[in-house]
């Protein structure tokens, strides 16, 4: 091959801005370069929750996005993932105290299917049982919360904290809490792939 034909071929490739979903302001996440739009479809691009909010504190936040549509030079994104920094994770945790995490995969009042896992930390080690009610009071609150809200309200619940604050408020009356924190929240399937899981289920039912 020429130079002249791979110049010409890098040339050809494009470079797309890369934007947040409208819950996220539209902030810039970076660029992507493509030699054809579709081929932008589908990337992944993890930032941290400080760099959208120019707010150094919250960069123990890492939030991952998915292109879903292309046009012009703007690749836009859907929200996929919410996870802290296994630093900051790290730090959290005393010795001589309990960390209880819980595993929720739940379907939001819109038919978005997600996990959300929340861990709570306590003051001093607390007993199996107290352990099991915290559980218990987490999974409640985090199913509950997600049934009654849409997708992007449980993400906003989420990224603002105010989910980990209404478990800890409940779960702090069982034995005293140091903190709680939603560690996790993944998107496993939008509305329309539930849909489809579903009609498969009941094909596979009805054989």
């Amino acid at each position: 091959m020429s130079e002249r034909s791979v110049s010409r071929q890098k040339q050809e490739k494009q470079w797309y801005t890369v934007q947040a979903p409208e819950q996220f302001d539209r902030a810039e996440l970076g660029e992507t370069p493509a030699d054809e739009p579709d081929k932008v479809l589908g990337r992944t691009l993890e930032t941290t929750l400080g760099d959208i909010n120019n707010d150094a504190s919250e960069n123990n936040t890492k939030l991952t996005f998915k292109i879903t549509e292309v046009a012009s030079d703007t690749a836009y994104t859907e929200f996929i993932k919410h996870e802290l920094t296994r630093d900051y994770l790290r730090s959290l945790v005393r010795r001589g105290s309990s960390k209880i995490e819980a595993y929720i995969t739940v379907l939001t009042a819109d038919d978005y299917r997600i996990q959300i896992q929340p861990v709570a930390l306590t003051t001093k080690s607390a007993d199996e049982s107290q352990e099991k009610a915290i559980r218990r009071t987490m999974i409640d609150i985090v199913r509950e919360s997600a049934q009654e809200r849409t997708f992007e309200e449980v993400v906003d619940s989420v990224v603002e904290g105010r989910l980990s604050s209404a478990v800890y408020n409940d779960a702090k009356t069982i034995y005293p809490l140091r903190r709680v924190e939603v560690q996790k929240l993944t998107l496993e399937a939008r509305p329309e792939e539930v849909a489809a899981e579903e009609e498969t289920s009941v094909d596979v039912s009805e054989d």
